[in-house]
């Protein structure tokens, strides 16, 4: 559910109260482990955090005006997504966030090329995603998807 906010606070502000707490914790956890270099802004009708333009001039392949994106998080109709690029470009990072998540105990991962799906908001792995969070910096960020990602 693509959302017309303009600002993360307003689009937290528009959820149901259950979406609320859980949205404004992952974006508590995701600010507090984010390496320097990535912003937060409203992107794709989620809450985005970026490469922004004066880290990484080129922007977004598909829409070079966009800046480079690297995590969303969205409230959508029957569960909340996050959807991470590092995790799509990254095998290695991939396996290790799927390890650690089979050692929470926690219902079968829920999860496509980089989105990541929690149908219920008690179940999610906030410290999980903190620690995913701190994994890759702006610069790594951006030489991953210029190597897996950037067409041409």
């Amino acid at each position: 559910m693509k959302s017309d906010a303009q600002s993360p606070e307003s689009y937290v502000d528009s959820l149901p109260d259950d979406r609320k707490v859980a949205i404004s914790k992952l974006r508590k956890i995701i600010l507090k482990n984010l390496k320097p270099g990535f912003s937060e802004m409203m992107n794709y009708g989620m809450i985005g955090y970026v490469v922004p333009h004066k880290l990484y001039p080129s922007g977004y392949h598909c829409d070079p005006k966009l800046p480079l994106p690297f995590l969303n998080i969205a409230s959508q109709k029957n569960f909340i997504a996050l959807y991470h690029m590092g995790i799509y470009a990254d095998e290695k990072l991939m396996e290790w966030f799927v390890t650690e998540y089979k050692k929470l105990g926690l219902p079968k991962l829920d999860m496509g090329k980089s989105c990541i799906r929690f149908k219920k908001p008690d179940q999610i792995p906030y410290e999980l995603i903190g620690s995913l969070c701190n994994k890759m910096s702006a610069k790594e960020w951006i030489t991953l998807y210029e190597k897996k990602i950037k067409k041409g």
